[in-house]
């Protein structure tokens, strides 16, 4: 199969009634799509779409429609992106993005186990400028919806047409005791990939010979379910080559493992025996950072290092929006647009959002997201009919070590009559065993979602 160029990309929005996001995934490397997968290369394609992109400018002396993302993550560079090549550069995107460079939370665990560097995890946002998008190097603190303005912690305030917010989640430390400030500088989470990813690889590497290393688990839903279990087979996989005595305990607050359960329990028990104990319905309430013991209802444990995941929630920025609509937590969007319920013309994408059913939080699903946004900014704002029909997918690969490999697939498609995304009845799937094979299709889906989120 051919690769799309950046001219088809950049063709009006009237022509997209129907927004395919299956095709992207399968272009990311499932199973069973080797030539598809192999195609897509980082950064192909960006001279031609930023030549795509300037073919079709605003005319001189009309101003452009302005849109401003908040968030360079998974959902917000892909969002980006998009707008510009499927409004054939009628739009002007300003990003608003504090950090210096995107740092891949997926594959991330793996830096755990020395298997990657995070090096091989960071990349540049060049592609994003290849075809026109503006970066402001600034942290977005507040939204006024009324005025459509987004104030910035060193800048001028952003005006905006449509607002894209793709904060991402923050942990909601204050639900376990003793998660103060202070504590947080020796029990990391880790879940933003960064620099507490090399300092969690050093806490691990320093464990003493037969050192605990304990895993605290939150309810669900949480970011990326399958991460946790794969972070403790990372952790396990160190430990079986420099510290074999050494143990991983999972302290999980579900009553079992939440995603891909019997891959796990099977790894768990066949390539790391005697390595990882898992203990289900076994919330931390406190923890007590200098002498690294963590309690649950029932019990209290030490380690030698302890990774304690907070319950999360969608980033302040969208509370203090009004955009919480849920549990105190999530963002409630129409899935035709990812336009928030409470205020239209601000669109919230990825891990922020009220899940719909059987719907993961991921990096995947973001990137879904971004081009329900896509499709339905550009086509509002350049007079183009707006998609009525929905359908996008989500791959998720777990490392149960360095080479074997697993997946777990789904796809969702907009329901007109109940008006919301419902998973797709015999769509999808699940790896039937740990696999070598594997391998190669996840190294692709990396590289390709990568290429499309960044360019």
């Amino acid at each position: 199969m051919s690769r799309p160029d950046a001219r088809q990309a950049a063709r009006p929005l009237a022509r997209r009634r129907q927004l395919l996001g299956l095709g992207a995934a399968l272009a990311a490397g499932l199973p069973g799509m080797p030539s598809i997968a192999a195609e897509v290369r980082p950064g192909a394609g960006a001279a031609r779409a930023a030549a795509a992109a300037a073919a079709v400018a605003t005319p001189p002396g009309r101003a452009a429609p302005r849109v401003v993302v908040v968030g360079g993550g998974w959902g917000g560079s892909a969002v980006a992106r998009h707008i510009r090549l499927w409004s054939g550069g009628r739009i002007g995107v300003t990003l608003v993005e504090p950090e210096g460079a995107f740092v891949s939370c997926p594959l991330s665990n793996l830096v755990l186990s020395g298997t990657r560097s995070i090096g091989q995890l960071t990349f540049d946002y060049r592609g994003l400028a290849a075809v026109g998008v503006e970066r402001v190097h600034d942290r977005a603190l507040a939204i006024d919806p009324e005025h459509r303005t987004v104030r910035l912690a060193r800048g001028d305030p952003l005006s905006y047409d449509r607002l894209v917010l793709a904060p991402g989640l923050e942990m909601n430390f204050e639900e376990i005791t003793g998660y103060t400030p202070q504590a947080r500088t020796q029990v990391l989470h880790a879940y933003r990939a960064g620099p507490d990813t090399i300092a969690l690889r050093r806490q691990i590497e320093a464990m003493p010979e037969g050192g605990v290393f304990i895993l605290a688990i939150p309810m669900a839903p949480f970011k990326c379910p399958p991460s946790p279990y794969e972070r403790a087979c990372q952790v396990a996989l160190h430990l079986q080559r420099h510290n074999p005595r050494g143990k991983v305990l999972i302290l999980d607050a579900n009553e079992s493992i939440v995603s891909k359960a019997a891959l796990f329990t099977t790894a768990f028990k066949t390539l790391y025996p005697g390595l990882i104990e898992y203990v289900p319905n076994a919330e931390v309430r406190e923890l007590d950072a200098p002498g690294l013991t963590v309690k649950t209802d029932f019990d209290s444990f030490k380690g030698d290092v302890l990774n304690v995941l907070p319950p999360m929630r969608a980033a302040g920025i969208a509370a203090t929006a009004g955009l919480v609509t849920a549990n105190g937590r999530w963002c409630g969007v129409d899935w035709l647009s990812m336009a928030s319920t409470v205020h239209p013309d601000i669109h919230v994408l990825g891990d922020a959002t009220l899940s719909a059913n059987l719907m993961p939080k991921s990096g995947h699903m973001a990137n879904q997201h971004a081009k329900i946004a896509a499709a339905a900014i550009s086509a509002e704002l350049t007079g183009g009919e707006p998609p009525d029909s929905v359908q996008i997918a989500n791959t998720c690969y777990s490392y149960m070590s360095d080479r074997q490999v697993a997946h777990v697939a789904s796809v969702h498609r907009w329901d007109p009559d109940r008006r919301e995304l419902l998973p797709v009845p015999g769509a999808g799937g699940l790896s039937p065993a740990l696999s070598d094979a594997e391998l190669p299709y996840a190294q692709a889906w990396a590289r390709n979602i990568w290429a499309d989120t960044l360019g």
